[in-house]
């Protein structure tokens, strides 16, 4: 028994070094890990210039999942095995993001992002028959959606941007000139997380934590450009002046913990939509693909 507890204290100490050493390395072993829980493969395209790095799992009628800000088609691996027992699900990185790399010079707001996503979508032969935007990735998919109907069939803007809501913390700071998001310390990492993007938040070794931050503050002047575009710049509300063009049915699927997009902001969005149906989910905040992966996977389905 003795040499069985010292056996898995070496282990433990050898897991511990492992994340120490090699943060970057583990990420992407965990990232894998999910990836084969979920069923899904990593799978690239050439779409008019643009490579495009996906997900994909299962067969039948497409659904297709757009990330929001600073995120990627990785956000959505808790909910795409579910999704992929009857549906072919292809979860995207959005040009610029994820796997892909900006290009310099080139527009990223969201209506050169909407533009490419109907391209993508072009390519596949095929209409979506749900296509679910997450915050930034709503107000892209819904610009998208509105300007090119036959693409899909039915949209989801979970915890989206694009409107005017109620004033919150958040958005008082933007207001005043800041980005949140903008968290390029270890240090703080936690704290963001805790303030503004989870109501129960996930543990992060500080190694893993420091990798995210590094990855995430070589880009950082990218993401302060498309920050602005989405937040200050003429487009920041453009999806709420063109609600009224989107035709298709729309599930507006919120947390009411949401520090980041307002709660109130799906009240807006049913305002202006044609037909909508809205999801309140209970004790979760701006990830319920991540908080609440059941209910989300639930609530879209019964969309289909």
């Amino acid at each position: 028994m003795k040499k069985l507890l010292i056996g898995l204290s070496l282990l433990a100490l050898a897991a511990v070094a492992i994340v120490w050493l090699f943060p970057e390395q583990v990420l992407k072993a965990e990232f894998s890990r999910q990836r084969w829980l979920a069923g899904a493969e990593v799978k690239t395209r050439e779409v008019d210039g643009e490579r495009w790095h996906y997900l994909e799992a299962g067969q039948g009628p497409l659904v297709v999942l757009v990330h929001g800000y600073t995120g990627s088609k990785e956000n959505w691996l808790p909910i795409i095995r579910k999704l992929a027992e009857n549906h072919r699900v292809v979860a995207v990185d959005l040009p610029g993001w994820g796997e892909s790399t900006p290009k310099s010079g080139a527009d990223y707001g969201p209506l050169a992002q909407s533009r490419r996503l109907a391209a993508f979508l072009k390519s596949e032969q095929q209409p979506a028959a749900l296509l679910v935007g997450h915050s930034m990735g709503g107000m892209i998919s819904g610009l998208m959606a509105a300007d090119h109907p036959e693409l899909v069939e039915r949209i989801v803007f979970m915890s989206s941007a694009g409107v005017r809501f109620k004033e919150n913390e958040f958005a008082r700071l933007v207001l005043k000139g800041g980005n949140p998001f903008a968290v390029y310390e270890t240090e703080r990492f936690q704290d963001f997380l805790s303030t503004y993007v989870f109501a129960e938040v996930p543990y992060v070794p500080k190694p893993i934590a420091g990798a995210i931050v590094a990855a995430r503050a070589a880009n950082k002047d990218f993401e302060k450009t498309v920050f602005t575009q989405m937040r200050l710049g003429p487009e920041a509300f453009l999806l709420q002046e063109r609600l009224p063009l989107i035709k298709q049915p729309a599930i507006l699927l919120w947390c009411d913990g949401d520090k980041i997009i307002d709660p109130s902001a799906a009240a807006v969005f049913a305002e202006g939509l044609p037909i909508s149906v809205t999801v309140m989910l209970k004790g979760c905040g701006h990830m319920p693909m991540m908080e609440q992966p059941e209910a989300v996977a639930a609530a879209l389905l019964g969309a289909l």
